[in-house]
C-alpha cells in the first residue's frame, strides 16, 4: 500500500509537470523561447544535440513618445541617456530621451525626397563620440544617395562632410541602414535602386553591404579592396551583430520571399538570380525566409542571441532565435496588426530592452503626419 501510494504520488507530480509544460508552450512565443534547436535548425551540428537557441521573449510594451512622422533611423549616444532619431521626409534630426522628451537638433543639408523610400534614412553614432562628436547619416541628394558625417556637440548638428557618393537612388529600393560593427568600422546597406543588375556588379555600390572607415575609405580586409563587403542584395534595411560578432541582415524580397541572411565577406546573396533559396552555384542562401505578405522587413536588433525583425507589410515584430552553428530556431510573431507598420528596432544600451518605431504616417500607412510613435519593448 505504501509503495502504491508512492507510485500514485509520482504519477501525479509527473502529470502536473507535463501539463505545466504544455501550458507554457501554449503561451504565444513561449515555445520558441523554451525550445531546443532541431538538427535541421543547427545546420548539421550533430555534436550540439539538444542545444538551446537564444533566450528571452517580449514581455511588455510601453509607449515612449508620439507625434513622429516616419522616424527612420535610431542610434544611441554613449551611455544610453539619449538617442538620435531621423525623420525620413522632414529631414530633421531629434534627440530623444528614454522618458519620452525630444528636441530637434538640426537637419541634414542637401537632403531631398524621392517621393517614396528615399530621404533622410539611417544614423550612426561614432564609438568615440565623446572625443570626436562624429555622427553619420545616409540620405538622398540630387545626384544620388550619400553617406555623410556631421558633428553633434549635445545640442546642435554642424560641419556637414560627404564621405561617400555614387550610390544610385530611385523612388524605391534605397536601402539606408548605418551601424558600427564590433570591429569599429561603419557598415551601410544599399538597395538596387530598381536596377537589379547592379546588385551583381561588384563595381557598383548598389545592392550591397558596404564597410568603411570613418573617413569613408574602404575598411582594411574588405574582400575586393573596395567599399563592397557583400553583394547580391535587393533592398537591405536591417543589420545587427550577435554575441559571436557575426553580422545578420534582413532584406525585402520581390514578390515571393523576404530574407534573413548571415553575412560573410565577399559572399553573393543571389539577387536577382535568386529570391529566397536556390541551388545556383556561387549563391549564398538565406537562413530564414518569409512570404512578403508576412514580413517586408526593415530594421533588426539582437538581444541575447535573438533577432528581432520589424515588419512593415506584415505589421508584426518577428522573434528569431539564433542556434549553435549557423541555424535559427522557429520564428514567432508578436503584436500582429496592433501597431501597424513597424520600421526600426534597436537595442537599448545596457538593458534587455528594444526601441521600436512605427511607420504609418505616409501613403502606404494611410495615416496623417504625426501619427507615428516610438515604443519600448522589454525582453525577459
Amino acid at each position: 500500500m505504501v509503495q502504491g501510494k508512492a507510485r500514485g504520488r509520482s504519477s501525479g507530480v509527473l502529470l502536473t509537470t507535463v501539463l505545466g509544460l504544455l501550458a507554457t508552450l501554449a503561451t504565444p512565443g513561449a515555445a520558441a523561447a523554451a525550445g531546443a534547436c532541431s538538427a535541421a535548425q543547427r545546420d548539421g551540428d550533430a555534436g550540439q544535440a539538444g542545444a538551446r537557441c537564444g533566450g528571452g521573449a517580449p514581455s511588455r510594451v510601453e509607449q515612449v513618445s508620439t507625434g513622429w512622422s516616419i522616424p527612420w533611423g535610431i542610434a544611441w549616444l554613449p551611455g544610453g541617456r539619449d538617442a538620435l532619431v531621423t525623420e525620413r521626409d522632414s529631414f530633421r534630426v531629434f534627440r530623444a530621451t528614454p522618458a519620452g522628451a525630444r528636441a530637434e537638433v538640426g537637419t541634414v543639408p542637401e537632403t531631398v525626397t524621392t517621393s517614396g523610400e528615399g530621404g533622410l534614412l539611417g544614423v550612426a553614432v561614432d564609438p568615440r563620440w565623446t572625443r570626436n562628436h562624429y555622427v553619420y547619416f545616409m540620405h538622398s541628394a540630387e545626384e544620388g544617395n550619400r553617406i555623410a558625417r556631421m558633428t553633434y556637440d549635445g545640442r546642435t548638428l554642424a560641419d556637414y562632410t560627404v564621405l561617400v557618393r555614387g550610390i544610385a537612388k530611385n523612388r524605391f529600393h534605397n536601402g539606408g541602414r548605418l551601424a558600427f560593427g564590433p570591429d569599429g568600422y561603419l557598415y551601410a546597406t544599399t538597395g538596387d535602386a530598381l536596377n537589379r543588375d547592379d546588385a551583381q556588379r561588384r563595381d557598383s555600390l548598389n545592392g550591397k553591404i558596404l564597410r568603411m572607415t570613418t573617413s569613408g575609405a574602404p575598411a582594411p580586409g574588405n574582400p575586393f579592396g573596395t567599399l563592397v563587403y557583400s553583394y547580391g542584395h535587393r533592398n537591405p534595411q536591417g543589420i545587427a551583430w550577435d554575441s559571436r560578432g557575426r553580422l545578420w541582415e534582413a532584406e525585402f524580397g520581390n514578390n515571393a520571399f523576404d530574407e534573413l541572411n548571415l553575412i560573410k565577406p565577399g559572399r553573393n546573396y543571389g539577387w536577382p538570380v535568386c529570391e529566397g533559396e536556390c541551388d545556383t552555384p556561387g549563391m549564398t542562401n538565406p537562413k530564414r525566409t518569409w512570404p512578403t505578405s508576412e514580413a517586408s522587413p526593415s530594421g533588426i536588433a539582437i538581444v541575447r542571441d535573438v533577432v528581432y525583425m520589424a515588419a512593415q507589410r506584415g505589421q508584426r515584430l518577428w522573434r528569431v532565435p539564433l542556434c549553435p552553428g549557423e541555424g535559427t530556431g522557429t520564428p514567432t510573431a508578436y503584436y500582429q496588426g496592433v501597431y501597424g507598420r513597424l520600421r526600426t528596432v534597436v537595442k537599448v544600451p545596457g538593458a534587455d530592452r528594444l526601441w521600436l518605431s512605427t511607420t504609418n504616417a505616409d501613403g502606404m500607412g494611410g495615416q496623417p503626419d504625426g501619427s507615428d510613435r516610438i515604443l519600448r519593448v522589454t525582453v525577459s
